[in-house]
């Protein structure tokens, strides 16, 4: 089933339901300051309020777009009112369009599925590289330089979020979140073991311990 992630700065959306369409499944997730903290699975679109709590949504735009992840995603401005001046500085900015808010659920998946129908915005970077991991995203496949670290689907996907967001710490529940199994407490407990046989995997390709437990407070992949 094809994924297709709705971010929003609205604090709102994080308690819209999910929609489903046919094979695609619609998740709304919240958008923060940093960016997404969510794994992207599939296609990407952003609804960027244009004033927000701790920066401003031209901002947000201009960081949505220099962040990998999310720099071909659909991104629309949500504007405060139809000014023409507005408009302007946001596409300047790097937004695809904008509309005035404050956007309800219905309205947003009414822009995403006409845009969806046509094949519009776009999926996560195949590869990503950072030193000498390289993470082959459509082939589920990790390497340290050139040694295949050995790794199962949830351990895989849990070295792909933390090393796309590199050299910050995660909590067991933030994991959890970024992986999209919020709302299944037994998840908690399982994390240990994910980042038990992830530690084992990247020893084994020679990474040494670049995966490291910070004390009181969660998990960080040190990468230079």
């Amino acid at each position: 089933m094809d994924r297709v992630n709705i971010f929003s700065s609205d604090a709102r959306a994080a308690s819209f339901d999910d929609f489903t369409q046919g094979e695609a499944v619609f998740c709304f997730r919240p958008l923060h300051p940093d960016g997404p903290r969510a794994l992207i699975d599939g296609k990407a679109w952003a609804f960027v309020d244009w004033v927000m709590p701790d920066l401003s949504g031209l901002e947000m735009v201009r960081r949505l777009r220099t962040d990998p992840r999310t720099s071909d995603a659909h991104i629309t401005m949500v504007l405060e009112e139809d000014d023409i001046d507005d408009r302007r500085r946001a596409l300047k900015a790097g937004a695809d369009d904008y509309a005035v808010g404050p956007l309800d659920r219905q309205t947003m998946l009414d822009r995403v599925l006409a845009r969806f129908a046509q094949g519009g915005a776009s999926s996560p970077v195949p590869v990503v590289q950072r030193g000498d991991l390289t993470i082959n995203i459509a082939g589920e496949q990790a390497r340290w330089q050139d040694q295949l670290i050995a790794l199962r689907p949830n351990e895989f996907r849990v070295l792909r979020f933390l090393a796309e967001n590199a050299n910050r710490v995660f909590s067991r529940q933030e994991l959890v979140d970024a992986l999209g199994k919020e709302g299944d407490p037994e998840y908690l407990r399982t994390v240990d073991v994910w980042i038990k046989r992830l530690r084992q995997g990247l020893r084994g390709a020679g990474a040494g311990d670049i995966l490291r437990t910070v004390h009181g407070r969660g998990y960080v992949l040190d990468l230079a």
